[in-house]
């Protein structure tokens, strides 16, 4: 055999081991000019689920998805027709309906004249490396505990939606109440479930053109699609009432609210402002949700300048507070405690108070909050208790003798593993009796404590006495409330400033309920002999309020004592 034959062969050897090499590795069409196929290898017919029968003869169309625009083929025929080379990613689809990516090159062979006769496509699966991707994506533009998307989705949702055109928009930011509380008792594995569910609550609320994002923690953001008060306001409103209906998690039942600002504006079509105006929206929609939850929670409030001016206020006082206890702001006033049977004063109830030398007086419904979200309570706490003590601990030795003296404690404190075994030193230093001193714990307390039943009797253990403040305004239920360790119920002031027919119906209540649980009833807030009279006569226990006093500081109370106890209040019948 001469050169020439050898060679032949050796090249027709070559060209079989390429062709089997990119059988063996590459998924193989061969098309003519106008996309019919006239080859297929069996990658092809794998990953297309067709048989090799189906594809021969048919168009290349046949594994066409519909993911591409007509634009893409377009582009691709352009490319090819001049007899390029050309190279992508297509995502196709197989007989039974699933999909795949193939990495594409796509070699046109052409005639005498120039032009494409045919076409080779060599493709390769790249489906994983493309759900990879997605996956990556996903992460980055979803919150992975709820599903929702997040900020960067946000960003680019409202991009897509202002097409140039002037667009209004609505933002809601949606704070849940007191969520902390649920993680310090149940758990934050419990509290990741509840926000799943929260978050599924919301998108029921919400039609199909609103969007929804989770902004982080227990706040959520809502794009609504929507410019009218009257329209903005059911939405709001139902989702207040879906989110407040009770929740079942691990066989704990939980209630829940939510505070939700709202803020509106126009974006125009300067799109080079686009991320100052959301963060805008944002902000404003933060300050209105950070308003409506200095009212109480559970309520929604639109954004007004005045809020603004409001939010730079709460700014300059947390500033202010975080040295306040170091530069010796506060003080304690107390109110006297009276008996209303004998017209003693029996006891005094200590408040805090905070006067800065520039914001001057802060009421207390103003900082103390602030205390509890900045995480000072403790420490303040922790002051209060020992300066009343020791002031109690005076007062003894000065002769003056009472039952006890009264402390409000915050939830944070109850549920700080250290406050019991602090207490007691506080009570050993002062060498104050534990039996002199009670602690006020508001009816929401009991609600947001888990096992609030062993907390309250881990703290009668020491001695001291337990009373449930504003009594009435909460939730507890009666068989509940019967199994705690208490001395004392406050009727909130709210029932005295209103003794009408049903006022007077609820305070009764109250009072045969305290009796019947063998504890002491105080009548909180009263302000009116006729209040005191009748408070007499439905057998009250005690009372406070400014018709006996208002709060004084320590030098004032020796003498009030004094002249509370030879006062001429009219005597109990």
């Amino acid at each position: 055999m001469n050169n020439d034959a050898n060679l032949l062969l050796e090249t027709q050897q070559k060209l079989k081991d390429i062709e089997t090499a990119l059988n063996e590795s590459s998924i193989i069409a061969i098309t003519d000019s106008r996309g019919t196929i006239q080859f297929a290898n069996n990658k092809f017919c794998e990953i297309s689920k067709y048989p090799r029968e189906e594809l021969i003869g048919s168009n290349q169309r046949i594994v066409n998805s519909g993911h591409h625009p007509r634009s893409f083929f377009k582009e691709m025929w352009k490319c090819i027709g001049t007899g390029k080379v050309w190279r992508g990613e297509i995502k196709n689809r197989a007989k039974d309906g699933s999909y795949y990516w193939v990495d594409t090159t796509i070699v046109p062979f052409l005639n005498d004249q120039g032009k494409p006769y045919q076409y080779i496509s060599i493709r390769h699966d790249i489906t994983k490396r493309k759900e990879y991707e997605d996956h990556i994506k996903a992460m980055a533009y979803t919150d992975p505990l709820t599903g929702l998307p997040n900020r960067h989705q946000l960003n680019r949702w409202m991009a897509g939606h202002t097409a140039g055109e002037e667009h209004p928009y609505t933002v809601l930011f949606v704070d849940l109440d007191r969520f902390k509380s649920i993680n310090d008792n149940f758990g934050h594995s419990l509290g990741d479930l509840l926000l799943q569910e929260v978050a599924n609550r919301l998108n029921d609320c919400l039609d199909t053109e609103d969007f929804l994002t989770r902004q982080g923690g227990d706040e959520f953001i809502i794009i609504l699609n929507k410019q009218e008060r009257q329209a903005i306001i059911p939405v709001v409103e139902r989702i207040l009432t879906r989110i407040a209906e009770p929740y079942c998690v691990n066989n704990n039942q939980i209630i829940l609210s939510a505070s939700i600002g709202i803020s509106q504006g126009v974006l125009g079509t300067r799109e080079t402002y686009f991320e100052g105006f959301v963060e805008t929206l944002i902000s404003k929609a933060d300050t209105a949700m950070y308003h409506a939850k200095t009212q109480g929670g559970n309520q929604f409030c639109f954004n007004t300048p005045n809020q603004n001016m409001e939010i730079q206020r709460i700014y300059q006082l947390e500033m202010k507070l975080r040295k306040a206890l170091e530069n010796r702001e506060f003080s304690v006033v107390y109110q006297p405690l009276i008996n209303l049977t004998t017209n003693q004063m029996v006891g005094i109830e200590a408040l805090l108070r905070w006067n800065n030398p520039e914001l001057g007086t802060v009421p207390p419904n103003e900082f103390i909050p602030m205390l509890e979200n900045l995480g000072l309570i403790i420490p303040v706490g922790k002051w209060v208790l020992y300066e009343v003590c020791s002031q109690m601990k005076s007062w003894q030795e000065q002769g003056i003798i009472m039952e006890r003296a009264s402390v409000n404690v915050s939830p944070i404190q109850l549920r700080d593993k250290s406050f019991a075994w602090e207490l007691k030193e506080i009570l050993a230093e002062t060498q104050l009796d534990a039996s002199y001193l009670e602690l006020e714990i508001t009816e929401g307390t009991i609600l947001q404590i888990k096992d609030s039943s062993d907390t309250l009797s881990s703290l009668k253990e020491i001695g001291v006495k337990v009373s449930i403040d504003d009594f009435g305004t909460g939730y507890s239920s009666l068989s509940y409330l019967k199994k705690l360790p208490i001395d004392t119920l406050k009727i909130d002031k709210s029932f005295i400033d209103d003794l009408d027919a049903d006022g007077e119906f609820l305070v009764n209540t109250i009072i045969h309920i305290g009796k019947n649980l063998k504890f002491k009833v105080l009548a909180e807030g009263i302000e009116s002999i006729n209040q005191l009279l009748y408070l007499r006569e439905q057998k009250c226990n005690e009372g406070q309020g400014y018709f006996f006093s208002k709060p004084v500081n320590q030098e004032e109370i020796a003498l009030i004592y004094q002249q509370i106890n030879r006062s001429d209040l009219p005597p109990r019948k």
